[in-house]
Formats: C-alpha cells, sequence, structure tokens
C-alpha cells in the first residue's frame, strides 16, 4: 500500500461517517444495501471498516478488476452458488461497472437470502439505471458525500473546527484533502481532472472535455445566484439542451445539484428559475482555479451559501428527512436564499457570514405562506448543518 493510500484509509478509520450505525443496522434484514456516491468519498472504506469486526466470511469482488467483470456477466444461479461457496457476505465494489448488475443482483438476492449483498457505485447515472428496476423493494439505498461539518466537528473537536472553517470553505471536505493540509491544490486538481472530466465523459457517453469544462466554470460563477440557461448557452456556446442535459449528467455524478424556486400563490413569483450548487466547496473552487485564502477572496458570500446548502442537503439525507427545498425570488427582486417544505411547514433561511449583518425578509412571502423566519450566520450555522 503507498503511503498515499495509506493516508486515505487512515482518515476513514478516525472519522466515523453517520451513516454507518444506519447499515449496520440493515444487515441480514432480508435487502441488499445499496451505497452511492462521489468517488473518493470513502465508501469502499465505509464498508471495510463495517465488516472488520464481523464474524461472517466476507466475498470483496471489484467491478474494476477484469476477473470480476468476466466472473460476474450474466451468471446463472449455479454458479453464483459456485463464486460465493461458503461465504456470507458478497460486497460488490464499483458496481457499475459490471453488465447487468441488477438483474444478478435479484437472482442472488430471491434465491439466497442468507447472504448480505452490499453494493457501492460512484457513477449514479450508470449504475441506477442498471439497478433500479430489477431490484424495486429489495434494495436499502444509502447516499455517502463527502465528509460532512458534522462528522469533521465530531472527530476535530469544537476548537479545531472552528479554527479550520475558513480553510474547509476553501478547499471542501473530500478526505484525501482533509487527510493532506499541504497538499490540498494538487489533490483537488487530481480529483477535478480523474473524477469530473474523465468519468463524466465515459459513463454518460459525452465527447468533449472542453464544453463540460466551460459549463462547469460559468456554474462555478454563478454560485448563488439565478441560474439562466438561455445565459449559460450563450458562455459556452452549447444550445439550450445541450446545457440542460450537461447538468443533468452532472447531478447524476454527484458534481453539482439545483434548486427550483418556490412558487404558489403569488402572480410575480418567478417559476421555471433554478440555483445550481456544488457538493464540495474545494471541487468548485479547483474548477475556477480560486483557491486562495478566504480573507483575499471576493467571492465569500458564495463560498458560504454553498458551504450551508451542501451541509443541509447531506443533514437531511443522513437523517432520512425528507423536505422540499426551493429559493424564492419575485419580479420585483424579492428574494430568500433557501425554503424548506417539511410536512407542509415552510420555513425560510437567509445566510450572511457576517452575525452583525442586518437580515430582512420579505413580509410578503411570510404573511402569505405563515412562514418561520431564521438568520443562518458565522455565529449561530450549527443549529442548521448539525
Amino acid at each position: 500500500m503507498n503511503p498515499k493510500m495509506f493516508n486515505f484509509v487512515k482518515i476513514f478509520v478516525m472519522i466515523i461517517r453517520q451513516i454507518t450505525s444506519q447499515i449496520e443496522e440493515k444487515f441480514f434484514k432480508g435487502k441488499a444495501i445499496f451505497i452511492l456516491g462521489p468517488r473518493q468519498t470513502g465508501k469502499t472504506t465505509l464498508i471495510r471498516n463495517l465488516l472488520k469486526g464481523r464474524p461472517e466470511p466476507v466475498l470483496f469482488l471489484d467491478g474494476d478488476n477484469p476477473l470480476t467483470l468476466r466472473i460476474l456477466n450474466r451468471p446463472g444461479l449455479v454458479q453464483l452458488k459456485q463464486i460465493i461457496g461458503t461465504h456470507k457476505i458478497v460486497f460488490i465494489d464499483e458496481a457499475q461497472r459490471i453488465p447487468d448488475i441488477g438483474i444478478t443482483s435479484k437472482i442472488l438476492i430471491d434465491n439466497l437470502p442468507d447472504i448480505q449483498l452490499i453494493i457501492t457505485g460512484s457513477s449514479a447515472f450508470e449504475l441506477t439505471q442498471k439497478m433500479h428496476e430489477p431490484l424495486t423493494g429489495r434494495i436499502w439505498k444509502y447516499y455517502l458525500y463527502p465528509i460532512s461539518w458534522s462528522e469533521w466537528e465530531k472527530y476535530s473537536g469544537y476548537l479545531q473546527a472552528e479554527e479550520t472553517l475558513e480553510k474547509r470553505l476553501v478547499f471542501g471536505f473530500y478526505p484525501d484533502v482533509i487527510n493532506n493540509p499541504f497538499d490540498e491544490e494538487r489533490i483537488l486538481r487530481e480529483l477535478t481532472d480523474s473524477y469530473l472530466y474523465k468519468d463524466v465523459l465515459l459513463y454518460a457517453n459525452l465527447k468533449k472535455t472542453n464544453e463540460i469544462q466551460k459549463l462547469l466554470q460559468a456554474l462555478a460563477f454563478q454560485v448563488g445566484s439565478e441560474v439562466s440557461f438561455k445565459e449559460l448557452s450563450e458562455t459556452t456556446g452549447l444550445d439550450n439542451k445541450t446545457v440542460d442535459k450537461y447538468i443533468s449528467v452532472l447531478e447524476q455524478a454527484y458534481v453539482v445539484f439545483r434548486l427550483g424556486s418556490f412558487s404558489r400563490n403569488l402572480r410575480n413569483e418567478l417559476k421555471k428559475s433554478r440555483k445550481i450548487y456544488f457538493y464540495d466547496n474545494g471541487i468548485r473552487n479547483a474548477i475556477i482555479g480560486q483557491l486562495q485564502n478566504f480573507q483575499l477572496r471576493n467571492d465569500t458570500g458564495a463560498l458560504w451559501e454553498n458551504f450551508l446548502v451542501s451541509e443541509r442537503l447531506k443533514w437531511l439525507k443522513y437523517n432520512s428527512i425528507y423536505a422540499n427545498t426551493f429559493f424564492w425570488r419575485t419580479a420585483q427582486q424579492q428574494e430568500i436564499d433557501y425554503i424548506e417544505e417539511i410536512n407542509g411547514r415552510i420555513t425560510a433561511y437567509e445566510f450572511k457570514l457576517n452575525p452583525k449583518r442586518q437580515v430582512k425578509f420579505s413580509s410578503t412571502f411570510i404573511k402569505t405562506y405563515n412562514a418561520e423566519i431564521k438568520a443562518i450566520n458565522r455565529d449561530n450555522f450549527r443549529e442548521f448543518v448539525m
């Protein structure tokens, strides 16, 4: 094991991922455990650590291994029994590379109920197409994102986390980035080169790297702002349909995600607008080549907003809380940064880094939707992300 790989494993031994106990509770409950997420977020390490203390024999099958691809190429039940042998846990990593993995998994689950199947994959658009229909009702699905603020603070302690907030706003939360505090720029460049472009182009069958690069750069500069497909089309030279297609691919690859606009009752509300955020600040900054110190930047507001919205997404997912999420804007430029609707209850949030900055909420919105309002700033952000 090379030093880089050792460090990568070590950080996950120390930082306990929030979904660990949730996954452990599902072992041998009659369904496969299915974990999706970006590359390099620690899916393999999470499962390996979970399996270390278990008494059952484990069969590990790596989708990157040509032998795995060959033996799992549409095997029948008899062949599957021979492959599994006496193992009670079957862990298939990088499963998106295996043809018809959904059908193979279905055969295993339906005919070998005493086997616990665990599947991980990093390319959602490819893997979910192969897995969704065959395994309907047969899987527990989990998502693993870059390390969350909650995980980081529980590992490092309140004081160290507090001291490193500005650094995390610039370099983000990928494990290898956190574990190599003097080599963040190189690691982020590698992540964007190998993961963003090559994987997206390969699995989405896209041919031009420069088109994806231009689009990502344009999106990075518009974090926190309303995104216009027409404007993106003019900036990148792509037509509107291609912009929409590429953004959908980037969403499925866990690079970006979008918020739609909230519109219910008021005539002047913008109905078809969207904002687009990055799952990780470090990836966003590496894409535009801006990794300078937080205090020297002119985009601190955008970084703060992207951090809060992405961390809130992790918190909702990891705590199995279903929320409709939006932003709000009117033709008269009234706006609210972020809105959640949970069980019919609407909460409006405004994000300000400086606790002393005055926050004004639209009285029209509050009265129309009977909304609760909250201002999130540097002093109180933990209640929003933990």
